[in-house]
């Protein structure tokens, strides 16, 4: 859009918390719909929308951020809390002496404290994103205060302003070369996006791993109290009990946790009685090896062994990443107070209480959380562990629908329906058809592998990844904007890189037994992201260099040759900022064009509502009747929209605007003769110049996923007699 045509538009209120609207002068120029829409060659104007403050953090009470920290335990604590059931189970040594278990459980509470407690608690928690954690936050936070320029680099759409921009200037020298590094070396942004999708495939991935591995660890105790049922009954129960849950998220993320925090609460109640019980009788001073020498004494004692069993420890802190993913579920506040006074220390108590009881009992290592319970509560315990697993299960399935909600806000995820359970959290969000592909997957998994070790190996390999990539992303946020010094970079990057990287090694060498998963699953959904991101960054181009400009458009509509049939003409585009070509290609091959056409761009805004009477922007393109509209929703406004009622009102929105009398008569005479609906639909196609793999990926990938992923306006309910598509071929 000309300069010229933006100033015509009514201009916004920058308001966020009210979506904008109001009068005086100004325009209505920039802006993006499903991620990276927009014209992005001029950002002047681009950035003009966006001149305003982003939406901050909502302050909670201190009662509030109580009632959210007991309500993570249901939803963010499950993976973690239930980790005691896996980790000694997961072992493959048996004859460990006392030194050896004080050694193995001086290394779980300083993973613990080092891994959880220190770095995601104190340090990565506060990098969030406007409250939104996890991998694509991290790098939205990134992309908001730098100016990327690669193509396929993620576009982020809520940019800061100029004006916040300047907070961030200056820093240490190396700061400074690291943000100019960034900025100028495409090569470096294309290589973060990666990480940065690498990491969110294998969090999506762990959303699998997670039901499948807690559910069927939790199952298998049953076994050792009956002969009579086989793996192969507790793999079916597993599967009931998986399906049962998935279809439980439609329910939403507040009325998920009202069921499953109490069942932590007893959880976690349970665990510490137990534990204390069994280091009182077994062994009174086990929580000695608090104490870090005996990890020393540990690894020069054992060599080798004491490294492969890295892996097994590594399993103690399985679900960590979710108090990070799932912090728009919650806020910050909250997940720091409900891990430090609740998870953390019954935790320490547990896994205290089942080295104890190891100690006198060695030769039960393999069933070490169920051989330690006291017989007369068995039965009660078994029926907690299996309702605090599916409980575990709920974590990364939550984390899943914050990530795709992230990942569809940045443009590079196939549109998918994503649905707003809460009115007061806005980061409460549920995905039907994310949800129905974990529970494919998850129950693919728990029927292939059977409950063996290969599962639990493949659970390890993935958080490792994420975590590594969590630590790396992490420390260029302190470098680049938090302006941290390079000893405090390095101090948090080369301990945790360290510390990581020797459970990684020890990991890797399970990926022949079952750590490939993971991987797999990765590369499954690294296609599918990657081959919408290059489809969409190759879109945005062809119409960034075939927009169609008001002065073409006046041209086009003057000729002698075009008809301007009788009515009004309503054309949809996801388009905010230029014209886009698909109209030029309507106007040539039909040379027929209503007497009144409104170009329409429907946008969701990331805040909870717009008012009624702000939702609708509307403008004048040119002289020849072409009008602007940008129609404007909360995520909690209504799903589907009656286009016949909203062309009243943008015609009515049209008619404020006109000064003229004549004009005015013209729109409401054309609302009388017929209205006509069209939705623009693009097709890309590559080239004969484009190589092999880019011919694939934009002929079949892409064109396969925009084929089956929701239209941009499929919540724009029109009559379907009135309604009409026009398609048009990219060649790319």
């Amino acid at each position: 859009m000309d300069d010229n045509a933006a100033n015509n538009f009514i201009s916004m209120n920058s308001d966020p918390e009210n979506g904008g609207g109001g009068g005086g002068g100004g325009d209505l120029s920039g802006g993006q719909v499903e991620g990276r829409e927009a014209d992005m060659d001029s950002n002047t104007s681009f950035t003009k929308f966006y001149d305003q403050p982003p939406q901050r953090e909502k302050i909670y009470s201190s009662w509030e951020n109580i009632v959210l920290a007991y309500q993570s335990l249901g939803v963010v604590y499950g993976d973690l809390g239930t980790s005691p059931v896996n980790v000694f189970s997961a072992t493959s040594f048996t004859n460990l002496t006392e030194e050896d278990l004080l050694g193995i459980l001086s290394l779980i509470i300083w993973t613990l404290t080092s891994l959880v407690l220190i770095k995601y608690v104190l340090i990565v928690l506060h990098a969030n994103d406007h409250g939104e954690g996890g991998t694509f936050a991290l790098y939205s936070y990134i992309c908001r205060h730098m100016s990327f320029k690669s193509k396929f680099t993620i576009q982020n759409t809520r940019l800061e302003s100029h004006s916040s921009m300047a907070y961030y200037s200056g820093g240490s020298p190396l700061s400074t070369r690291a943000r100019e590094f960034l900025e100028r070396s495409s090569s470096a942004q294309n290589f973060l996006t990666l990480i940065v999708l690498l990491g969110t495939c294998m969090v999506i991935g762990d959303g699998a791993l997670t039901p499948a591995t807690c559910v069927l660890s939790a199952l298998q105790g049953i076994q050792s109290r009956s002969s009579k049922i086989t793996q192969g009954h507790v793999v079916w129960i597993s599967v009931v009990v998986l399906v049962a849950l998935f279809l439980f998220q439609r329910c939403g993320t507040s009325k998920v946790s009202f069921l499953f925090s109490p069942i932590m609460c007893v959880w976690f109640a349970t665990n510490v009685s137990i534990g204390v019980y069994n280091i009182l009788k077994y062994h009174p001073s086990i929580l000695k090896a608090v104490s870090p020498h005996y990890i020393v004494k540990f690894f020069m004692a054992n060599g080798r062994t004491a490294w492969d069993l890295l892996g097994a420890v590594f399993l103690s802190i399985t679900g960590a990443e979710a108090m990070f993913a799932d912090l728009g579920h919650f806020n910050k506040r909250a997940i720091q107070l409900g891990f430090s006074f609740v998870v953390y220390p019954s935790l320490i108590v547990t896994y205290a209480g089942e080295t104890a009881y190891l100690v006198k009992h060695p030769e039960n290592i393999m069933d070490a959380y169920y051989s330690s319970i006291p017989n007369p509560i068995y039965w009660p315990m078994f029926v907690i562990s299996t309702l605090a697993a599916v409980v575990a299960s709920q974590s990364m399935i939550s984390a899943c629908f914050s990530i795709v909600k992230q990942s569809l806000a940045l443009g590079c995820f196939p549109r998918v329906l994503i649905i707003h359970t809460s009115s007061k959290h806005p980061g409460q969000v549920y995905s039907p058809e994310i949800n129905y592909i974990l529970l494919i997957l998850t129950v693919a998994l728990v029927v292939g592998f059977k409950g063996g070790v290969e599962l639990a190996n493949a659970y390890g390999v993935v958080v490792i990844w994420v975590m590594i990539i969590t630590t790396f992303l992490t420390s260029l946020v302190m470098l680049v904007i938090w302006k941290a010094s390079v000893v405090v970079v390095l101090g948090f990057l080369v301990p945790y890189i360290l510390i990581e990287g020797a459970f990684m090694s020890s990991l890797l060498r399970k990926i022949p037994q079952g750590g490939w998963v993971p991987f797999a699953v990765s590369v499954l959904f690294m296609t599918v992201m990657l081959s919408w991101t290059y489809g969409r960054s190759k879109k945005t181009t062809y119409e960034a260099e075939n927009k169609m400009s008001v002065a073409e458009l006046d041209d086009a509509l003057s000729g002698s040759s075009i008809c301007r049939t009788p009515g009004i003409c309503f054309f949809f585009t996801d388009l905010v900022y230029g014209i886009p070509p698909i109209i030029r290609r309507y106007i040539h091959h039909t040379n027929s064009v209503r007497e009144i056409m409104v170009v329409v761009t429907i946008r969701t805004l990331p805040i909870k509502t717009v008012a009624p009477e702000k939702r609708l922007h509307v403008g004048k393109l040119g002289h020849e009747g072409v009008y602007r509209c940008l129609i404007q929703f909360g995520y909690k406004d209504a799903e589907d929209m009656d286009g016949a009622e909203y062309a009243d009102s943008i015609v009515a929105k049209l008619v404020e605007l006109i000064d003229d009398t004549s004009e005015e008569h013209k729109i409401q005479s054309a609302m009388q003769k017929g209205i006509a609906f069209v939705t623009g639909r693009t097709i890309l196609k590559a080239n004969n110049k484009s190589g092999m793999l880019a011919r694939f990926t934009i002929d079949y990938l892409y064109r396969f996923l925009q084929k089956n992923s929701r239209p941009a306006v499929s919540t724009f309910q029109t009559p379907s007699e009135a309604t009409l598509q026009v398609g048009m071929l990219y060649e790319i």
